[in-house]
């Protein structure tokens, strides 16, 4: 039976998914699930381990029985995920022991402030690329160890496991033979040196954790094992791993310096393909490993830059203030309003991201008058997503010496047009959408079917016809210009809110 396609497992932060591509990149199928999220105290965000796995586990079969396929026909599964959160379990039993801390949780912040107060922040910038922010896996692994009885006596023993999602997602879809993780993956942990491709021992000892924990590093194309744990795909080739952010630079085909894409999902993530020498940023933004294909092949790097809020700040319209019904109705919400009114919101619920990296920050909507209305606020939500953006834009191009000619864009909130126009008229160049907006599931796709052969090359990649919509930037707007200083005005406003007892 011929193999026929490649099934990308996509596990986000509010949902799972599963996307069956052919061998000309197309989406023949697909099935979602989204998943509780969990606020135990404020600052912190949780998810239950359980949910990945059965939310992965069930979307998966769903898409290849929509398809009506069978295991034999597809070539290679590709794995891609929300990336700095972390989870610790049982080697003997596969049981986690808390819950997973997912990326945007912030109870680490003090920790952070003691590493940077010992003069450690330098360090783990020269080697990691990033910098000292509970956003990363490395402290809230120290957290876990910290606070899990005998948790750090167990793993030096070599008892306990740690991985971000991927390698959780590994363990389960090969009935616990695998614990492995790729290298964009591990370069988000504050445990891996850029150079050297090895995680750092320097490091691991200055968040005492043991060696013994972590799991071993792979390439992000290259054949990990087969599926043994789903009767459906039992015996197909595991052959590519990449977190979420580089897994849609990939599928964006950005595989040449100087091409870039902004991803639209819960967050905003801009990342810049920089080539086989990681860049040092002087603007705050992060070196991280793009990909490295093949377990022989190079490690090639990108700079990025993070925001916490993007789309979650409509998530939040919806659920939090109960301005609309479902996400989809935000657009038609924003149009009744031709303008923000003055209205600026600051999403900053987990903090400012890249380039502000202020954990103390908050949210704040302002500008409130007796003529605001819930339209002025859905609007001033979606342009804040613009607004963010455009700040990493601006840094990146300072960091590169460079104008970028046009921004690739994917996620979901890219479905939205009028946001799109909107950043296209604030960035003053052309925004490019693909056809298949949700590029992460094809980047994965992409790279396990390199693995096998499904794809030659990345030249093949290259030729797949895209289909895109371009987005120009309308006539220059003094109007536009003077609102994204008071954007500013407002972000110098909401940092440092947060001040700890």
């Amino acid at each position: 039976m011929p193999r026929r396609f490649v099934l990308a497992l996509d596990q986000g932060t509010t949902s799972s998914r599963a996307l069956l591509f052919d061998q000309q990149g197309r989406l023949r199928a697909a099935a979602q699930e989204e998943f509780p999220q969990h606020f135990p105290q404020p600052g912190w965000v949780e998810h239950d381990p359980i949910d990945l796995w059965q939310t992965i586990r069930r979307t998966a079969v769903a898409a290849v029985r929509r398809a009506g396929l069978r295991g034999p026909e597809i070539a290679a599964v590709g794995l891609t995920n929300q990336r700095e959160t972390t989870l610790l379990w049982d080697r003997r039993t596969g049981r986690p022991l808390a819950p997973a801390i997912v990326w945007q949780d912030r109870r680490t912040a003090p920790l952070c402030a003691r590493l940077k107060q010992r003069g450690l922040e330098p360090l783990f910038r020269r080697r990691t690329g990033l910098v000292l922010d509970p956003y990363f896996s490395g402290t809230k692994l120290a957290w876990l160890l910290d606070h899990v009885p005998q948790a750090r006596r167990r793993a030096a023993r070599g008892e306990l496991a740690f991985g971000t999602v991927d390698s959780w997602l590994l363990w389960q879809l090969t009935g616990g033979k695998l614990h492995a993780t790729d290298v964009s993956n591990a370069s988000r942990t504050l445990l891996f040196n850029l150079r050297t491709g090895d995680w750092d021992d320097r490091l691991l000892a200055a968040l005492r954790i043991p060696r013994e924990v972590l799991p071993a590093l792979h390439a992000s194309s290259e054949i990990y094992g087969e599926v043994t744990a789903i009767p459906e795909l039992k015996g197909v080739p595991i052959g590519g791993v990449a977190g979420d952010q580089q897994a849609a630079l990939f599928g964006q085909r950005c595989f040449s310096p100087g091409l870039a894409k902004n991803t639209y999902g819960t967050g905003c993530f801009l990342l810049l393909h920089t080539g086989r020498k990681p860049v040092v940023s002087k603007n705050r933004l992060l070196t991280t490993v793009a990909w490295k294909i093949g377990a022989a092949g190079p490690l090639e790097y990108a700079l990025e830059g993070g925001v916490f809020i993007g789309g979650a700040v409509v998530q939040w319209l919806r659920d939090g203030l109960g301005l609309i019904r479902d996400s989809r109705g935000v657009e038609a919400l924003a149009a009744r309003a031709p303008d923000n009114g003055g209205v600026f919101l600051v999403p900053a619920f987990a903090g400012l991201g890249a380039p502000h990296w202020d954990a103390d920050a908050r949210g704040m909507l302002i500008g409130l008058t007796r003529g605001s209305t819930a339209a002025h606020v859905a609007r001033a939500a979606l342009e804040s997503i613009a607004y963010q953006s455009a700040d990493l834009l601006a840094a990146m191009e300072a960091d590169a010496g460079l104008k970028l000619r046009e921004l690739r864009v994917d996620g979901g909130a890219t479905a939205n047009a009028a946001l799109m126009q909107f950043q296209s008229d604030l960035l003053r160049v052309p925004v490019v959408r693909p056809r298949v907006a949700e590029t992460t599931a094809l980047g994965a796709a992409f790279l396990a079917g390199l693995a096998v052969g499904f794809w030659p090359n990345q030249a093949a990649l290259a030729a797949l016809a895209p289909g895109q919509h371009l987005f120009q930037p309308g006539p220059a707007s003094p109007a536009l210009r003077r609102s994204y200083r008071q954007w500013h005005r407002a972000v110098a406003r909401a940092k440092a809110w947060h001040t700890p007892d």
